[in-house]
């Protein structure tokens, strides 16, 4: 068992609150930092950021939108703003080199950060993200990108339509599914002001993608040390593109999980959380 506490408490950074969590030294300039994507939030990091406790500093928090975060209108709801937000906390906590954990959104919003800051990227891991040349989006993609349909669906999506709409990333055969609490945690986040959010992220995404196409560009003359984690049976971004992020990260490390889904490392953390900490603690020079 993890012997290091995760500590919790609350930042306001650019006027939005956020919550923070954080384990290992507070004071380290070096930090594992964990980026959640959508639907979730910082909390999805937290046996991971016990684990990196041990040996160096980790953080976590809660993105503009999401989870306990606040949930302003005016905030930009898209990779540039993300991008720009995950930026002004790593000031705000004074992190100078920074080894990213990415999962999902989090993974343009990460590396769009990263990009412009190649001093202060130090490596990656990409948890079922990344750059996702020729993926054109899944089903439930399409319907928040679609106006009425999108604010339909979110309209009438209760616990039990999204427990079902997150099957998708569970475990093709069943053998293993996304925890009870896990779920119940993220489907009591996914409020109204989640909602829009989510709607406005998708809709800017599908209209500007130049973000993310600059990224082939600025990221491969980095090749900085990345581990590829991906569940084999991901519905929601299959598993062909895995092996698409050498494109990106020459030098990746791919490792594919049988049995897993959309989040290897909450279906399967035996096996999976285990490969990022040996990954991280290779790298950390803290």
């Amino acid at each position: 068992m993890p012997r290091v506490r995760v500590r919790e408490r609350e930042i306001e950074v650019g006027g939005v609150r956020t919550r923070l969590r954080e384990a290992g030294s507070g004071a380290s300039p070096e930090a594992v930092v964990c980026v959640h994507g959508n639907p979730g939030s910082g909390a999805d990091w937290l046996g991971l950021l016990a684990r990196v406790g041990e040996f160096g500093r980790a953080v976590a928090w809660d993105a503009p939108g999401f989870g306990q975060a606040g949930k302003p209108s005016a905030f930009p709801q898209t990779v540039e703003g993300h991008a720009g937000y995950l930026g002004a906390v790593l000031d705000h906590l004074e992190i100078e080199r920074v080894h990213l954990v990415l999962h999902d959104f989090g993974g343009p919003w990460g590396l769009v950060w990263a990009a412009a800051h190649p001093d202060r990227f130090a490596s990656v891991v990409l948890v079922d993200t990344g750059v996702l040349l020729g993926y054109r989006g899944h089903l439930l993609a399409w319907l928040w990108q679609t106006p009425v349909l999108g604010e339909l669906l979110m309209a009438t999506t209760g616990r039990s339509t999204f427990r079902l709409l997150l099957r998708r990333g569970d475990p093709r055969d069943g053998s293993r599914g996304l925890p009870e609490p896990f779920v119940d945690r993220m489907y009591r986040d996914f409020d109204r002001d989640t909602r829009r959010a989510v709607l406005r992220l998708y809709r800017a995404t599908a209209r500007d993608t130049r973000p993310i196409r600059r990224l082939v560009t600025a990221l491969p003359p980095l090749d900085r040390p990345a581990l590829v984690v991906w569940g084999a049976h991901d519905r929601f971004l299959p598993v062909r593109l895995a092996e698409r992020q050498r494109v990106v990260f020459p030098s990746a490390d791919v490792r594919v999980f049988g049995g897993s889904g959309h989040w290897p490392f909450i279906d399967d953390p035996d096996r999976v959380k285990p490969v990022i900490v040996e990954f991280l603690r290779r790298g950390y020079t803290g």
